[in-house]
């Protein structure tokens, strides 16, 4: 069983107190979220655990090490204090290999992802790569987080073919919606660029609480419609950036990834048409989906934690709140490695071969 979870870092909710105008204000401390955060972990007992807009890793390593834990952390460059953090069962799954990626090595911000190969300490020969990613949230740059997303799956790819074509789990925040190219991207490995405007690939622009639950026709400031009404061309370092090349107009990556949530059915209270959850962060400028957890061939998802439905997450008026300790909602998966297919006629998961 996996989970990946973006837990606000402590400083964001300080520095960006407009975004939880309607959160208590004891609900916003870390300690106290702190405290709700890792009992849902606990609870919940996944075997790997990724987590975001970690600033505070230490803190919640000593409370997770109890439980079992080892971890893990990359933060980002720049002027940042969060970064990403994965976490694992130590008596259940061994470290073979590790990854960090510092993105501005290339030209692609100050985000980072994380990179991990596991064994399963019971089960030898099963194996699986795991990610771990927070994507430059600016929705404008649409450019980048394909470029971000892009480095991601390649490298994940180099790392699953060094150890022998092992499956991939990739989660985290994509900050990209279930509607948007970047999704389309994701599940279809490819995509032209030249078909969208790039301010647009992410599809958070459509999320403002006020469209999503009617109450507006349309949210944007002057600036934002006078910028949507400008033609918008993609310049020659903006496709270099998202395809790898400057004369590419096709973004592609190497996996064939699908996401759990979208595999495993939900109800219609929970899931949009996609499959994929209606709502994985809410705060008062943002409704949406941009949380995910894919995976590649020779894993089958058989269970998912669903998210709250959607009457109760608009009655909080606005995460965290008092059983939510972030304004994102915890992604879990459960997963089973397939038969080895070189010797079967056919894929049948193995259920004594469960990830949890």
């Amino acid at each position: 069983m996996v989970a990946s979870y973006n837990i606000l870092g402590d400083r964001n909710s300080t520095k960006h107190k407009d975004l939880y105008p309607s959160v208590p204000s004891n609900y916003m401390k870390w300690d106290y979220r702190k405290r709700v955060i890792c009992e849902e972990l606990i609870g919940l007992d996944p075997d790997i655990i990724c987590l975001q807009e970690v600033d505070r890793f230490f803190d919640l390593r000593n409370t997770l090490q109890k439980a079992g834990y080892a971890g893990s952390y990359k933060r980002r460059t720049g002027d940042n204090v969060d970064g990403c953090a994965m976490l694992w069962k130590a008596d259940k799954f061994r470290l073979l290999e590790r990854e960090s990626i510092e993105y501005k090595e290339f030209g692609l911000r100050d985000n980072v992802a994380q990179l991990s190969v596991f064994e399963m300490c019971k089960a030898e020969s099963k194996r699986l790569v795991v990610g771990n990613i927070h994507v430059l949230y600016n929705p404008s740059r649409g450019d980048v987080k394909l470029g971000q997303i892009r480095f991601l799956t390649s490298r994940a790819q180099i790392l699953s073919d060094k150890w022998g074509n092992l499956p991939v789990v990739l989660m985290g925040d994509f900050n990209s919606t279930p509607q948007s190219a970047i999704y389309k991207f994701l599940t279809s490995s490819e995509l032209n660029i030249k078909l969208y405007d790039r301010r647009e690939l992410s599809g958070q622009r459509s999320c403002h609480p006020a469209q999503v639950f009617g109450e507006k026709r349309e949210w944007s400031s002057p600036f934002i419609v006078m910028d949507r009404l400008l033609k918008n061309g993609w310049r020659d370092e903006e496709v270099k950036v998202a395809t790898g090349s400057s004369d590419c107009h096709l973004v592609v990556h190497p996996l064939k990834l699908c996401s759990s949530y979208a595999t495993v059915k939900g109800t219609t209270n929970t899931r949009d048409y996609n499959g994929e959850p209606l709502a994985t962060s809410y705060h008062s400028k943002f409704f949406g989906t941009v949380d995910y957890i894919w995976y590649s061939e020779c894993l089958v998802p058989t269970r998912v934690l669903d998210t709250l439905p959607i009457d109760i997450l608009k009655r909080t008026g606005g995460l965290p709140c008092k059983q939510v300790g972030s304004d994102h909602m915890a992604l879990v998966s459960e997963f089973a490695f397939k038969e080895d297919t070189r010797n079967k006629t056919e894929d049948t998961p193995a259920s004594v071969d469960d990830i949890s």
